[in-house]
């Protein structure tokens, strides 16, 4: 179950379930009451909308930081959901006090090595605490984490380190430091195979489209688009490569259709 989005960046998953069986799913705009008014509303206004229409009760909602906020903690909780947010400059006390608990953190609670694909290493660490609960100015807090990924280049030799903080309103009897750091890989790997990929492919979130169904048609030709690019995928080459080949050559764009009597799904996968 998936549900298209122009912006809404959402994730949930069923809390209940074993680690490895959590599937991330994907929460859009659907239709509802004052369409045209909504399609106008920012992210943090099109929240409470999208999620009115779906029984989000024993879920875990994830949100990147712009949706970090209180008013919006206050109503998954009182929809019997869990919510689980980055933690950004937007809330800057609470990036501080979240920052200045992990400055000196120690071993990891959990630590995840994924395998060499795409040419690097990628070692994930986190870390969490209940320390905070009571002291910050955020509802239903149930722990705080940080993760800490670790990049290494095989190629070149590049090396790298990117620290996140989050929130979570579940506590560590219901999400151990595991299931944390799995919420939210799975909330960015939808975020990197379909909102990044329409924002940064397709410019979706600059794209000026605003009268009647405009934004919603072309939001579903985009994704149109990705899936039919996704459909040929050979392992190789990324979306953005497989377009900028498309433009070179008018020709694949009809035999990713099928559209030319010689048509094969083996000529129409490129390779870089």
């Amino acid at each position: 179950m998936w549900f298209a989005t122009p912006s809404l960046s959402g994730t949930f998953t069923r809390y209940s379930l074993p680690v490895s069986r959590r599937t991330p799913k994907k929460v859009g705009t659907l239709p509802v009451e004052g369409q045209d008014t909504a399609k106008q509303t920012n992210e943090i206004g099109m929240f409470a909308s999208v999620l009115d229409v779906i029984d989000i009760a024993g879920k875990t909602i994830s949100a990147d930081a712009l949706l970090t906020q209180r008013t919006l903690a206050h109503y998954l909780v009182g929809r019997h959901a869990h919510y689980h947010f980055t933690v950004k400059g937007n809330q800057r006390k609470l990036q501080e006090d979240i920052a200045l608990l992990f400055r000196h953190r120690g071993t990891p609670q959990h630590v995840e090595l994924s395998p060499p694909d795409h040419g690097r290493v990628e070692t994930r660490r986190i870390w969490c605490s209940t320390a905070l609960n009571t002291f910050l100015d955020f509802p239903h807090v149930g722990q705080v984490f940080m993760i800490e990924r670790e990049i290494l280049h095989k190629k070149t030799g590049a090396f790298s380190i990117e620290q996140a903080l989050g929130i979570t309103s579940q506590t560590p009897e219901q999400a151990t430091p595991q299931a944390v750091l799995t919420t939210n890989r799975g909330h960015w790997t939808i975020e990197n195979s379909c909102h990044y990929i329409v924002d940064w492919n397709f410019h979706e979130d600059r794209s000026r489209i605003s009268a009647g169904h405009g934004p919603a048609n072309v939001s579903r030709l985009r994704r149109f688009a990705i899936s039919i690019l996704k459909s040929f995928a050979d392992g190789k080459s990324t979306v953005a490569e497989k377009m900028r080949r498309l433009n070179r050559n008018t020709r694949l764009v009809f035999d990713y259709l099928r559209m030319t009597k010689n048509s094969t799904r083996v000529a129409a996968p490129v390779s870089g």
